[in-house]
């Protein structure tokens, strides 16, 4: 079954904005990469200052080759988005976060909505 990648991002007030912008300036950036399965950036309401950006992969396999291809390739030349993100070229931006985890899961247990019968 698929695995589940969760960053977990510490992000003050300060920097929600910016974070979220950077998110949505990558759109596309993880999409086409072989073995993704889904993603979403999920904000904080209350009680705490983490994001989390959740990732489904078809397996380890396929996450750790986008983390060595098209992820680092994105973070190093300042393209990226997330706790280094940038914002263009020139002088790499600070991060936006100021710590981050990575969680990982297996998915063991799956369910969708129910499909409406035509009667």
């Amino acid at each position: 079954m698929s695995i589940v990648k969760i960053n977990v991002l510490t992000v003050p007030a300060e920097q929600r904005e910016v974070l979220e912008r950077r998110f949505a300036s990558r759109a596309g950036a993880v999409e086409s990469s072989d073995g993704f399965e889904w993603f979403e950036l999920l904000r904080p309401v209350e009680g705490t200052d983490q994001y989390l950006v959740y990732t489904r992969w078809r397996d380890e396999a396929a996450f750790q080759a986008w983390m060595e291809g098209p992820m680092k390739a994105a973070h190093q030349g300042g393209g990226g988005a997330g706790a280094a993100g940038g914002e263009g070229g020139g002088e790499r931006p600070k991060p936006a976060s100021s710590s981050a985890a990575v969680w990982t899961f297996e998915v063991v247990q799956q369910a969708a909505p129910v499909a409406p019968t035509e009667n």
